[in-house]
């Protein structure tokens, strides 16, 4: 630094430094232009690709990938998660006519729906409805947080396209479920006409009791019907989950007389919610454990009860010959293909023991258009998903709409119909009485004298037959 004194002052001179500037080559530009361009280009292919449910994306590479890089438990976090985030894949396409069904007085636009235990406490009903589902059913939820059984609880059998659980009913309770439900009702919307916020869908909550309660006490069920009564179409009172102890016993019939005639109390004494202009549909959810006597009786209960619908079934606490996992000997309940027959014996037998005027979904092993429409030929008015979707990803009700679209094409007939023509067969006929041969004025009716003439003519036919002999 060189200093110069001019007078009093002085001042400081820095040494300066001049550097050309860059610029770049042409064919600098021209690279950085071309992987910009290639990146752009790529992300928006794979966003295209993600966003749609259909993507073989999901099926052959993040759902597998998953899978098999985390445990079960925490796969299933992650995946409600992302459908939480309001950034998960959706379904494009809108649902065929065929596929349009009815159910308790209420349109749905298919009969696919979800069972509850994927989204345990209402973190992703939107995110649930994008992929097509027409049901989503959250739960279940108990009165009071509680953490459920010790982990690990969630068993993979990947050869036999099973899943084995003992969650124990892992809820954030009552009142975190409910703040959630509430959240998302829009400040300003117009009537929508159901909980689900979109149209020809339903919005159910499954209920469930703490592992504390009493094993005989209703309270619980009273309590959900009290809190989530006006926030949900429809409400599923849930007597048939075997990780629970004592649960089960609630499907015995003094215990369950007792149960459905406080629960349908609960129900009407309800206040017309302004969310749906109506009171919730109360459905029971059974296990298809059950022997033939024991769903007869309850058959009995329920026709006498003022309960709207059953979900036939939950999961089984059996065992097939035909289990291949080394997981097959964990304790808790077997969902997915191994279930199947056991829940289609349970609604036919249960079918067979109702009127039509009480529907039944089927739910146990539906992975397939067919499976779907098997349970539609056994008297199901609907069907609910779980272990298949945790299995083939988010384009697993897409698929089965479209395999079932198939279905019903090939057959030439709808879903409406096939369901209406088994209903209509298999369901338990009214008793025809008889009329009494005597009317309200003692007299006799005209089919009892119509057929005293004719009783009348057979014995006089005879008495002719005798005569001529006789005068033979």
């Amino acid at each position: 630094m060189l200093a110069f004194r001019h007078g009093p002052r002085i001042v400081a001179r820095l040494p300066s430094f001049s550097r050309p500037l860059s610029t770049a080559s042409p064919r600098s530009a021209v690279k950085t232009g071309i992987y910009a361009t290639a990146f752009v280009v790529s992300a928006g292919v794979f966003a295209i690709y993600y966003f749609d449910a259909r993507s073989a994306l999901h099926r052959y590479i993040l759902t597998p990938v998953l899978r098999h890089t985390l445990d079960a438990e925490l796969g299933h976090k992650i995946a409600v998660k992302v459908l939480k985030s309001g950034l998960g894949p959706r379904d494009p396409c809108s649902d065929d006519s065929r596929l349009k069904s009815e159910f308790l007085g209420k349109q749905v636009s298919n009969p696919i729906g979800l069972a509850a235990g994927f989204d345990k406490d209402g973190e992703a009903i939107d995110g649930l409805f994008n992929l097509g589902f027409s049901w989503v059913e959250i739960g279940s939820v108990t009165p009071k947080p509680q953490p459920g059984n010790p982990k690990p609880r969630v068993f993979r059998l990947l050869e036999d396209s099973g899943l084995i659980n003992r969650y124990g009913f892992p809820s954030d309770g009552h009142a975190s479920v409910l703040a959630r439900l509430r959240a998302r009702i829009p400040a300003f919307r117009q009537t929508s006409g159901n909980a689900a916020l979109r149209p020809e869908s339903v919005l159910a909550v499954n209920l469930g009791k703490n592992k504390d309660s009493p094993a005989d006490s209703i309270d619980d069920f009273i309590a959900g019907i009290r809190n989530f009564g006006t926030y949900a179409d429809v409400l599923v009172v849930n007597v048939s989950s075997p990780n629970t102890p004592g649960l089960r016993g609630l499907q015995n019939r003094d215990l369950l007389e007792k149960l459905l005639d406080g629960v349908t109390k609960a129900r009407d004494n309800l206040p017309v919610s302004d969310l749906t202009s109506s009171k919730p549909k109360l459905l029971l959810k059974l296990s298809p454990d059950l022997d033939e006597a024991q769903i007869i009786d309850i058959a009995d209960v329920i026709r006498n009860s003022k309960i709207d619908g059953v979900i036939v079934s939950n999961t089984t606490i059996q065992r097939p010959k035909s289990l291949m996992s080394t997981n097959k000997a964990e304790v808790g309940g077997l969902s997915g293909a191994p279930v199947k027959p056991y829940s289609l014996k349970a609604l036919r037998i249960l079918r067979s023991h109702l009127p039509s005027s009480i529907p039944l979904i089927g739910c146990g092993g539906i992975s397939t258009g067919a499976d779907a429409l098997e349970y539609a030929k056994a008297g199901a008015s609907l069907v609910q998903v779980y272990t298949s979707f945790g299995y083939d990803g988010v384009g697993a009700c897409r698929r089965i709409k479209d395999q079932l679209c198939e279905e019903l094409e090939r057959e030439g007939t709808t879903w409406n119909e096939v369901v209406k023509k088994a209903v209509d067969e298999l369901s338990l006929q009214p008793e025809i009485k008889s009329s009494s041969p005597i009317d309200e004025d003692g007299e006799k009716s005209i089919s009892q004298l119509i057929a005293d003439a004719e009783r009348l003519r057979g014995m006089l036919d005879t008495l002719d037959k005798k005569v001529e002999t006789s005068v033979d």
